[in-house]
């Protein structure tokens, strides 16, 4: 028997190609799609959508069999389930690929991202260097502090698991979280539980707790094995033992342990060293992974540097200078030791020095005036005229000078002395005791300005000093050519012309050390990082600037400034020959007038070991170095004389005269 035909259902139900019919419902006669037998039966309307009207029934041809949509799907179940199939298969591929892409083609590259998510890199501080005095005196030294630092998404995790129970202070158990953590971390640290827990609960990961830890904290600490929440950095601090003693001159370091002034600046890069750092491969609870990644690059500790200054000298000097500033209301003073062999500063004081341990105060950036402050030399600058005459041959030390109280020269141009006296008759050594301007430019005026400003340039004025002390101002000396009709006058007694302390003192140094200079040092010597001796610090090559017999001379001249007759008497030590100048030079200070007492001496003018300055800025009530600044020298100085057993002078055989008649 034929199959019948199975044909698709179109509008209203009606197979494709059939039109709809109104029609009564008769019985039609339907073939068994299984048996093949036709039977009768009662045609039943076929709903439609209701659009077309009534019910209507389809006719369909002889042999056609009418299969609804439900019958249809029933017979037809796989291409039911052929999609499903389809897109788990291809869900598997995708899969299957991406396995063997990962395991066989990428497995060393997702190792590795794996590995460096283990990885902790801990940085290791390197201790920064010492600087000490010539004998080993600690000025500046490193110690080690420490950070203390939380993970308060790892405390979250903490449990009171371990056997016996952990127990806070008062004896009970303690919790899990923040608040057991806290319970044993606050006793150790001096705080409230219950504040520090409130710090460290979160669900970030760093929180500072604590800086700059003790050693034995730090120890306490780490006895609680909390390493997976906890964390120590070891942070190095600068110390300054000496406090104030030669702040100034140390300077002091930032919170990166960078040098920011005076030594610690100008030799940052021997102090500094360099800083390691450890690679570990670290679990989950951040404790090192046994037999993991650990690689350790140690930290090269800095070097030290050995300074000329002497701690006791220092300390002396700078008890000079404030006793001197409290006594004469001084806006500053500075007081130098400098040995005149070897250009070594045994002492370089500030009044007021700064402690650079306490960062409270902003003068700890303040550096040291010695080297910072310029200012006209005054009457301790007449040393080189006379130096320049003797050389030329113009004077002796006993050529003869009417010197009056006021003096006019051939360009009208006036001059006075500082007091008011009658005509003296001096020689040219008693033109140096009685510093005389008027006696001075007489000198002067027989030495060319060209040869005068030459020996200005031989005493290294307007030139930097090599010390290397960040913020040195070297001052200056205007060529001869610009000098106006008053300047050529003026500069024979120290004024048109600025200089600083330590070449100020540099100019005695040289005439002490037999007219050779030798450059100043402030460094004795330096130890490199890794090494264990002290290396010698270079030294500047040392320079002829005037003949030792000129020299010589000078010094004998000097010892007259100091007599009971000269300007500096205050500068007497029972037993010495000081050879010395004193000095007073205007100043502006906010747009105010005032001055600079100034005193220069060596010690002693037969043997000459030392020379030691003191300058005195705008000092009240009084303004001659000879009265302010001589009795400060002789303080300085007596304390050389006992503490270095310095021979006492025999008596000179020749004293120079300062009066002709």
């Amino acid at each position: 028997m034929a199959k019948p035909a199975v044909t698709d259902i179109g509008v209203n139900g009606a197979p494709k190609g059939l039109k709809p019919q109104r029609t009564k419902a008769v019985p039609s006669q339907v073939t068994n799609s299984v048996t093949g037998r036709a039977r009768k039966t009662q045609a039943t309307p076929m709903q439609g959508s209701g659009i077309l009207g009534p019910p209507t029934v389809v006719t369909l041809p002889r042999n056609q069999v009418y299969v609804s949509p439900q019958q249809k799907a029933a017979a037809t179940p796989g291409k039911r389930l052929r999609l499903p199939v389809v897109l788990a298969t291809l869900v598997g591929v995708v899969i299957g690929g991406r396995l063997v892409q990962v395991q066989v083609f990428e497995s060393s590259s997702v190792a590795a991202e794996a590995l460096a998510s283990r990885i902790s890199k801990v940085p290791i501080a390197a201790h920064r260097g010492r600087i000490t005095d010539r004998n080993g005196e600690v000025l500046a030294d490193s110690v080690d502090r420490y950070l203390l630092t939380a993970d308060p998404q790892a405390i979250l995790g903490f449990r009171n698991n371990s056997t016996p129970k952990r127990l806070a202070e008062d004896g009970t158990e303690v919790a899990n979280g923040a608040l057991g953590v806290a319970q044993l971390l606050a006793p150790i640290l001096q705080t409230d539980p219950a504040e520090l827990a409130a710090r460290i609960n979160g669900s970030n990961r760093y929180v500072v707790i604590a800086k700059d830890l003790e050693p034995e904290v730090q120890r306490q600490i780490r006895a609680l094995k909390l390493t997976a929440y906890l964390h120590l950095e070891v942070t190095p601090k600068r110390i300054y033992p000496a406090g104030n003693i030669a702040g100034p001159l140390l300077g002091f370091v930032d919170f990166e342990m960078v040098g920011q002034g005076g030594i610690e600046k100008a030799y940052d890069d021997i102090l500094a060293g360099k800083a390691g750092y450890r690679v570990y491969e670290r679990g989950r609870d951040g404790v090192p992974i046994p037999g993991g990644v650990n690689e350790v690059v140690g930290a090269v500790d800095g070097g030290d540097v050995m300074l000329t200054i002497d701690y006791d000298y220092q300390r002396k000097a700078q008890q000079a200078a404030d006793e001197a500033a409290a006594k004469w209301g001084a806006e500053a003073v500075v007081v130098l030791v400098q040995h005149n062999q070897t250009g070594e500063f045994w002492a370089i004081a500030d009044s007021g020095s700064v402690d650079p341990n306490d960062r409270s105060d902003a003068s700890v950036a303040n550096g040291s005036r010695a080297v910072q402050d310029i200012f006209e030399p005054g009457s301790t600058a007449k040393i080189i005229t006379m130096a320049a005459a003797l050389e030329t041959g113009v004077v002796t030390p006993t050529s003869q000078f009417t010197v009056p109280f006021r003096y006019t020269m051939p360009n009208g141009q006036k001059f006075k002395d500082s007091q008011e006296h009658p005509d003296w008759h001096l020689t040219a050594t008693g033109i140096l005791a009685k510093s005389s301007n008027t006696g001075i430019i007489q000198i002067g005026e027989s030495v060319p300005p060209q040869v005068q400003y030459e020996y200005f340039k031989k005493f290294r004025i307007g030139e930097y000093t090599g010390l290397n002390l960040p913020g040195e101002s070297r001052g200056k000396v205007h060529e001869y050519t610009k000098w106006d009709g008053r300047t050529r006058y003026t500069v024979t007694f120290g004024q048109g012309l600025s200089v600083n302390a330590v070449q100020a003192t540099g100019v005695y140094q040289t005439v002490a050390n037999g007219g050779v200079y030798v450059p100043p040092s402030l460094i004795r010597g330096i130890r490199e990082p890794n090494a264990t001796d002290v290396t010698p610090a270079e030294r500047g090559e040392p320079v002829r600037v005037i003949e030792e017999a000129t020299a010589d001379l000078l010094k004998k001249m000097m010892e007259l400034a100091t007599s009971d007759d000269g300007t500096a008497k205050a500068a007497q030590i029972p037993g010495f020959r000081i050879a010395g100048k004193s000095g007073t030079a205007e100043l502006r200070v906010n747009g105010r007038v005032t001055y600079m007492g100034s005193y220069i001496g060596i010690i002693s003018a037969d043997n000459p070991e030392f020379t030691v300055s003191v300058f005195i800025r705008d000092p009240k009530g009084q303004m001659f170095g000879g009265v302010v600044a001589a009795p400060v020298f002789r303080d300085v100085a007596s304390f050389l004389v006992q503490n270095r057993e310095l021979t006492p002078s025999l008596p000179d055989d020749q004293p120079l005269t300062m009066w002709w008649d």
